[in-house]
């Protein structure tokens, strides 16, 4: 199955950690983004800022080990199951998702 990619030529990658099944992040690749993940079994992603492709934990270590690539049922997003090493945010923390919403606001 093709991957639908948007204008920009990307798709949002959700990766959770495999065994527990706990959403780390969600970013976005490109087709040389993901043959490379499925070439290293380790994660990399586009980075919309730099431009570039990103090896997640090229420079902190905190590497994700892919264990499986899923596609969703419309094939315009995709599920990395990954063995996370460190944190997964870049603030440190095991995943991005680490903060809630403890009020509802009017303009959420």
């Amino acid at each position: 199955m093709d991957l639908k990619f948007n204008e920009a030529g990307l798709v949002p990658v959700i990766t959770q950690e495999a065994d527990t099944k706990e959403v780390l992040m969600l970013a976005y690749a490109n087709g040389e983004a993901i043959q490379k993940t499925v070439e290293t079994k380790e994660a990399h992603y586009y980075s919309r800022s730099r431009k570039e492709i990103w090896h997640k934990g090229a420079t902190s270590g905190n590497l994700q080990y892919v264990a499986e690539i899923r596609i969703d049922c419309d094939a315009d997003a995709v599920l990395y199951l990954v063995k996370q090493k460190g944190g997964a945010c870049h603030t440190g923390e095991y995943s991005c998702f680490y903060r809630s919403l403890k009020e509802w606001d009017e303009n959420v």
